[in-house]
């Protein structure tokens, strides 16, 4: 297997009703199955809604301050900070004023569990450590 540079800097953002957003890997960019990647701006104002889809999400702030909603609540947030959303949770992001937001939003699938004499095993890679 190789490794794949990705320029980031040269992939085309596309205009949403919640920012600006480049995908950085996916199948076609880098063979990735299972997982998209992606990087998201807010600018003051804006908000990025991660609804539940079935799917684990990460989200991380590369850059700027805001709010996040979790569970009905708001917490303060800024460069640094992260969330995991399971597959049925759900976020709100939004730009402070006067602020913008870098994100990177990386969306896994879930595997599937595999049933060992009745019991749920999830698969593993073969050689992946067990936690």
């Amino acid at each position: 297997m190789t490794t794949t540079f990705i320029d980031t800097n040269n992939l085309a953002r596309v205009e949403t009703p919640e920012g600006e957003v480049a995908e950085i890997l996916n199948g076609k960019l880098a063979g990735a199955k299972n997982v998209v990647g992606a990087l998201r701006w807010l600018d003051s104002g804006e908000s990025f809604h991660a609804e539940p889809s079935g799917k684990h999400q990460l989200i991380y702030l590369m850059e700027g301050s805001g709010t996040i909603r979790l569970e009905n609540k708001d917490y303060p947030v800024a460069k640094g900070a992260g969330v995991y959303l399971g597959p049925a949770e759900s976020a709100a992001i939004q730009a402070a004023e006067g602020a913008s937001l870098k994100l990177f939003h990386l969306v896994v699938e879930q595997i599937p569990a595999a049933t060992v004499d009745g019991d749920q095993e999830r698969k593993r890679p073969s050689g992946s450590p067990g936690l």
